[in-house]
């Protein structure tokens, strides 16, 4: 009974350390105000102005267009009537980027090293610029991965991340939980 107790502890305290970490709920669900806005992705130095960041920080911002946008245009439609006085600001930000070309790709493999990127949505109430939240997402295209799909996965990446941020944006909507920041700790 000793050895099952401590083998069910030792399997308990595993399964926490390889959690995945999670972002905290916003300070209120995000449900309730009278209108959405989702604002342009940022990104500053050192990214900001390298041609192959730029393309990919274009490429994450056309799946937010086309994924993240009629979820906020629903919002705004379930918000008309409303009188609060408030809008809700989702300002997306890119924090780190390495996506790896095909072209390093083709030549170099999985010597090319992983791709990554990180991505914070900063949630602020306007006009009182009060922050609700600031949850951080993360991908990444391990080097054996993104050699084995010729780039398609560096790619991939890139429609990941979004899923993941739209993944917290709907869940936090009715209530405040928090979700997942797609942390992998390898």
């Amino acid at each position: 009974m000793r050895k099952l107790m401590l083998a069910m502890l030792v399997l308990a305290v595993s399964a926490k350390a390889f959690a995945e970490p999670q972002n905290p709920p916003p300070a209120n669900a995000l449900a309730g105000y009278d209108k959405y806005e989702l604002a342009p992705i940022a990104m500053g130095p050192p990214y900001a102005g390298n041609e192959g960041k730029e393309k990919a920080k274009e490429k994450i911002q056309g799946y937010m267009t086309a994924q993240t946008g009629p979820i906020i245009e629903q919002w705004n439609k379930d918000a008309a009537g409303n009188t609060r006085g408030q809008t809700l600001v989702i300002e997306p930000r890119i924090e780190k980027l390495k996506v790896v070309s095909g072209g390093a790709r083709f030549w170099g493999g999985a010597l090319a090293g992983d791709s990554y990127v990180v991505m914070k949505f900063r949630i602020v109430e306007q006009p009182s610029g009060k922050q609700l939240a600031e949850p951080e997402f993360y991908q990444r295209a391990s080097a054996m991965s993104g050699a084995w799909t010729f780039g398609g996965q560096d790619k991939d990446m890139l429609n990941r991340i979004v899923s993941l941020a739209n993944h917290y944006l709907e869940s936090n909507y009715k209530d405040a939980v928090g979700g997942p920041t797609g942390y992998d700790p390898q």
